[in-house]
C-alpha cells in the first residue's frame, strides 16, 4: 500500500479477499501459514484468528507482550462491531471531527480503530471472523494481514480472492 491511504482501496481489499469456505481447520491452517511467514521474517507480532467470536488461533512471537493481546482484542471488537477492517474504521474518521471513540460513543478500553484486524468474509455468507496482527506500526499490521490472507487464498484456493 502506498503512503496515500484510500478508503475505496481499503474497501476494495475487503471485497477481493473473500474465502469460499472458512471453518476451524481453515483458521488453523491460515494461522500456521501466517506464523511461518512471521517467524521467517522475525516479526515481533501477535497473530490471532477468530470465527464467530471464538478464538481459533493465537500465537505471540518474541518481542511481544500482554499489551499486544489487548490491542488484538480491541481491534477485533471494531471489526465485529462494524464489519470493516479496523484500519478502514480509523482512516474513515474525518480529520477535525470527533475522534473515533466519541463519534461512535465507544469505550477506548474495548475498541481500537487502528490497523491490524481484518474481516474474514465467506462468499455468499458475509463476515464470519477476523484475522488480527499486533506488534508493528498500524499500517504495517494492516498490510501484513492483507498480504497473508491474499497469499493464503492463492495457495489454498488457487485465487487471489475474486468473489464468485
Amino acid at each position: 500500500m502506498s503512503d496515500t491511504i484510500s478508503l475505496d482501496g481499503l474497501l476494495d481489499q475487503e471485497r477481493r479477499l473473500v474465502f469460499p469456505v472458512f471453518d476451524n481447520g481453515t483458521a488453523v491452517d491460515l494461522g500456521l501459514f501466517g506464523l511461518a511467514i512471521a517467524r521467517e521474517r522475525a516479526l515481533p507480532i501477535v497473530l490471532d484468528i477468530t470465527r464467530n467470536r471464538q478464538q481459533l488461533f493465537h500465537a505471540a512471537l518474541p518481542g511481544t507482550s500482554p499489551d499486544n493481546d489487548q490491542w488484538v482484542a480491541r481491534k477485533t471488537a471494531v471489526v465485529y462491531r462494524f464489519g470493516h477492517s479496523s484500519f478502514y474504521m480509523g482512516v474513515s474518521t474525518p480529520e477535525g471531527g470527533p475522534a473515533f471513540h466519541e463519534r461512535y460513543m465507544l469505550d477506548p478500553k474495548e475498541y481500537a480503530a487502528y490497523g491490524g484486524s481484518f474481516p474474514i468474509v465467506v462468499d455468499g455468507t458475509g463476515p464470519v471472523g477476523t484475522m488480527t496482527v499486533s506488534g508493528l506500526p498500524q499500517q504495517a499490521d494492516h498490510e501484513l494481514v492483507v498480504e497473508l490472507i491474499g497469499l493464503f487464498l492463492g495457495q489454498r484456493f488457487g485465487r487471489t480472492s475474486e468473489p464468485g
